[in-house]
């Protein structure tokens, strides 16, 4: 049996190797930096690849003559690099088998979506790798005493709804006619996490090899998913700044591609931050419908208005300033303080055959409230839950009996608006601290959501996630939020700390990328031990 799973053609690595920094012979990144030699630049490259899961493990390797033809480098330079990572655990080799990827023994397997750390490491490394905060109690302690008290009726019964529970699927129809779009019940299913909700679909309507058009960049975990699905990802980029979606470029991606669904974050966007307007909204649901394409719309960060009103027509609160750091008033034209937040995408589908939507508790209130769902027409609901049989059969009765209860006036504005408070202060304080430590770093700061989309400044995004991880400082690279390689100038961090971890959290980073600028950073020492 062949030890390998997987190949990587020699085009496609020269390519990865490229957008990483990995090629050899680089000229120093700064002046006065010692040079890396050739050998052990390439061999950083495929390292950094295989953590970064964008080469898997277990792949073939293209022969060393192969590679340094493409490369423009000398055999020996290759056979050099190979050796090294076979020396580090990264390769492992047989002859007549080739050399195929690997990662060191006791190692934990790579991938290219975002994973937390486990909590008890959070005493030695600053986690900024998930967008996601603790829970705000007491509205936690509230939803789920709330939901012992009314689980009774529930627990009498087998507990598999896969539709979900009816009294949920109500008060989220409810809650999306109050913003403007009619919903039945029927028109609601809910899921495990938004995570499940995207899974659903996918299963659904998606077969290995369809095109599936996405916003460039995009949420890594739901890229990760696509593709192993066997998804043809077709990538569209995101206007500049925070101005939302390119609509002539979606435009010219549905008709050139004819994908059979797209993707897309109008609200916050992960990782951006940027805001879809209304017009924007109009115009991409017109020409997914136009396509033929449905239009999947992600609605987990919604809520999560940071600078401006919470919904439609609601004066901004007088005891919530308008940040200094934040990218304009959130005042109505006329200076009243209203404005309409936009309203959902499936608000200009009003046949209902073109968008799909789904969101979520866990940005909203606390990831471990794995609760999603989906709103879309009811035959595709009726598919959705007939397919659920043989998946997970239905999301955790309790917690959805706490979103409900949360939902039908236990405390879900008032759990929400301290999660924006939280976001607030944590999004001003890391703005500040990274403009202080990293000032050769562009943003634009968003007015909601709970990520900002950083430029390094030239520098390598992924050499500076592996440097910081070895200072105490976990962030995700551009990479992982693109397709084939893309944003390898990038980083997304999150607005989970506050006070003197940003602080903390900036100075690491911005040691790191010292560490990347001198070109000492894959020679870095070891893990040092800091008091956040």
């Amino acid at each position: 049996m062949s030890p390998w799973t997987s190949a990587v053609g020699t085009p496609q690595l020269a390519r990865l190797l490229g957008s990483s920094g990995g090629r050899p012979a680089a000229a120093p990144a700064v002046p006065g930096a010692r040079r890396v030699p050739a050998y052990r630049s390439l061999a950083d490259g495929v390292r950094l690849l295989v953590l970064e899961g964008r080469v898997p493990v277990a792949a073939r390797l293209p022969a060393e003559r192969e590679l340094a033809t493409a490369l423009g480098v000398s055999r020996t330079t290759v056979a050099a690099a190979y050796e090294a990572l076979r020396a580090e655990g990264f390769l492992e080799s047989r002859r007549g088998a080739g050399s195929w990827t690997a990662v060191p023994a006791g190692s934990p397997l790579p991938t290219r979506g975002l994973h937390p750390l486990p909590p008890e490491a959070a005493g030695s490394v600053i986690d900024l790798g998930c967008a996601a905060l603790p829970a705000p109690e007491p509205w936690l302690t509230r939803a789920m005493r709330g939901a012992l008290e009314e689980l009774a009726p529930y627990a009498r019964t087998h507990g598999d709804y896969p539709a979900g529970l009816p009294v949920l699927r109500q008060a989220l129809a409810d809650r999306y006619t109050a913003r403007g779009v009619p919903t039945r019940p029927e028109q609601i299913m809910v899921t495990t996490g938004a995570m499940g909700a995207v899974a659903a679909i996918c299963r659904l309507l998606v077969r290995p090899g369809e095109r599936v058009a996405v916003d460039s960049p995009s949420y890594a975990n739901v890229l990760q998913l696509m593709r192993e699905a066997g998804a043809r990802l077709v990538p569209v980029a995101m206007a500049d700044g925070l101005a939302g979606w390119d609509i002539p470029a979606w435009q010219q991606a549905l008709r050139a591609a004819a994908p059979r669904m797209a993707y897309v974050i109008a609200d916050y966007h992960n990782p951006t931050g940027a805001l879809a307007d209304e017009e924007q909204r109009r115009r991409l649901a017109g020409a997914a419908r136009a396509a033929g394409s449905v239009l999947v719309a992600d609605e987990t960060m919604a809520e999560l208005s940071l600078d401006g009103p919470v919904g439609p027509d609601v004066p901004r609160s007088p005891d919530v300033p308008r940040s200094a750091d934040g990218p304009g008033s959130a005042d109505g034209a006329d200076g009243t303080g209203y404005a309409a937040r936009p309203r959902p995408v499936a608000a200009f589908d009003p046949g209902g055959s073109t968008v799909i939507t789904l969101g979520s508790a866990s940005k909203a209130f606390w990831a471990g409230l794995r609760i999603g769902w989906v709103r879309a027409a009811p035959d595709v609901i009726r598919s959705l839950v007939a397919a659920r049989a043989y998946a997970d059969l239905g999301s955790p009765v309790v917690d959805q009996v706490a979103v409900a209860w949360l939902l039908r006036g236990g405390g879900w504005e008032e759990a929400v608006a301290l999660r924006r408070a939280q976001a607030r202060e944590n999004r001003d304080a890391l703005v500040a601290a990274v403009r202080r430590h990293l000032p050769s770093w562009e943003f634009a700061v968003p007015s909601g959501g709970l990520t900002l989309w950083a430029r390094t400044g030239g520098l390598s995004g992924s050499r500076i996630a592996e440097a910081g991880e070895r200072l105490g400082v976990r962030v995700p690279s551009g990479p992982r939020f693109g397709v084939d390689g893309a944003y390898e100038g990038f980083v997304r961090l999150p607005f989970t700390v506050a006070g003197a971890v940003a602080e903390e959290a900036a100075v690491r980073l911005a040691a790191a990328a010292d560490l990347v600028a001198s070109g000492a950073g894959a020679e870095a020492e070891g893990p040092r031990t800091y008091v956040a």
